[in-house]
């Protein structure tokens, strides 16, 4: 072999061994970005716009009278959806309406004999304090029936001894005829006074003894009065609770009626319509559904190798497979407490001695910076790939 030969191919040694040293340096490079890349940018493709579902349904049976929505239809808040045949529902709230007016009548018809028999108990109290007045006044009136009785019994007392004494005096002939005659005049006197003054004394007991009768029965008739202004009372407060529940009655069909409309929860899109005009609906039957895109957000389910890097607050940069090229702004709103698998409805159970270990999920919650401009482009359930930037704030 000649050394114009073995040049070239030294040569070409090198140039094949620097190409090598190069490639793999690049690829060393290329591996030290991707892997420091990779511990701040946390990338997914388990990732699904979320948002709120509202099952419409009736909260009262009835007929369908109207549906003014069609399927996919974007509604306002508070548009109806359906109506209901209202006319029964009017008809029950009359006749609860009537029901009320009739016990408010009735009301006012035991307020007025409440305030009767409550004059009555007054004046029955008033009567028997005018008695009770009597009887002090009749009492008194014999106490001095007694003490004129006994005045005219001391006098009396009093006559018969100058009797004595005038016949005393009259046998020694001491006094005059007429003294003595006056003697006997006086005790005459004293003693029909005395029987005037007994008379009148029997005639205040036996007032006195029967004014205590008129008083039992004053007594009898205040109590009659309080009974009856009692129960007067009683039915009147039976009445009021009759009035609430009537009340009650007439606020529930008012209530019935108003869920003859059944309304939007919320803004959002009318989907799975089974409402037609003419079926009939019973309470909680499902007539559509609602999606609303107002508080729409990202679920990314992210290994739990990697969720300890996740803070909320951190930037995140969305794509989604239905608007390629375009990128979407968010920021980490929350980590569940608890993985994928652990809210399904049949967890796993490892304690079977058949373990095999697998890497978990835990979900975690994305909102959008502005979502009010996103808002166009989402539809419940595109797929997005979102990446957390967890090196920024």
């Amino acid at each position: 072999m000649t050394e114009k030969t073995v040049k070239p191919k030294a040569h070409q040694k090198r140039r094949a061994f620097l190409v090598a040293g190069a490639v793999t340096f690049a690829g060393l490079l290329a591996l030290l970005g991707y892997r420091v890349y990779s511990r701040t940018h946390l990338t997914t493709d388990d990732a699904f716009v979320e948002g709120s579902i509202h099952m419409i349904a009736a909260r009262v049976p009835g007929t369908v009278f109207k549906v003014p929505v069609t399927d996919n239809q974007p509604v306002k808040k508070g548009s109806l959806l359906v109506r209901l045949d209202p006319e029964p529902f009017q008809h029950a709230l009359k006749e609860a309406e009537a029901s009320l007016r009739t016990e408010e009548k009735r009301l006012d018809e035991l307020d007025a004999l409440a305030s009767a028999h409550e004059k009555r108990f007054m004046a029955a109290r008033a009567s028997l304090l005018l008695v009770r007045d009597r009887r002090e006044q009749l009492a008194a009136a014999l106490s001095a029936r007694e003490a004129e009785v006994r005045a005219r019994e001391a006098a009396l007392a009093q006559a018969r001894l100058d009797l004595e004494r005038a016949e005393n005096l009259s046998e020694k002939e001491v006094i005059p005829k007429n003294r003595l005659d006056r003697a006997r005049t006086a005790l005459e006197m004293e003693t029909a006074a005395l029987d005037a003054a007994m008379g009148l004394q029997r005639q205040a007991l036996s007032v006195l003894n029967g004014h205590g009768r008129s008083i039992a029965q004053a007594e009898a008739g205040l109590k009659a009065e309080e009974a009856a202004l009692v129960q007067a009372r009683a039915s009147f407060r039976t009445q009021k609770e009759q009035i609430a529940k009537r009340q009650a009655q007439v606020e529930l069909a008012r209530l019935s009626l108003g869920y003859t409309e059944v309304k939007a929860p919320a803004d959002g899109f009318v989907t799975r319509m089974s409402a037609e005009v003419g079926n009939t609906v019973s309470a909680g039957q499902p007539l559509m559904s609602l999606v609303s895109l107002e508080e729409a957000f990202v679920v990314a389910n992210y290994k739990e190798t990697r969720v300890g890097r996740i803070r909320p607050g951190q930037k995140v940069v969305m794509k989604m497979d239905a608007w390629p090229g375009r990128k979407f702004s968010g920021r980490v709103d929350s980590v569940m407490a608890g993985t994928g698998t652990a809210f399904t409805l049949f967890p796993p159970e490892n304690a079977s001695g058949n373990y095999v270990k697998v890497v978990q999920r835990i979900p975690v919650k994305i909102t959008f910076v502005d979502l009010e401009k996103v808002r166009p482009f989402l539809k419940i359930g595109l797929s997005v790939v979102p990446t957390i930037l967890t090196e920024r704030q």
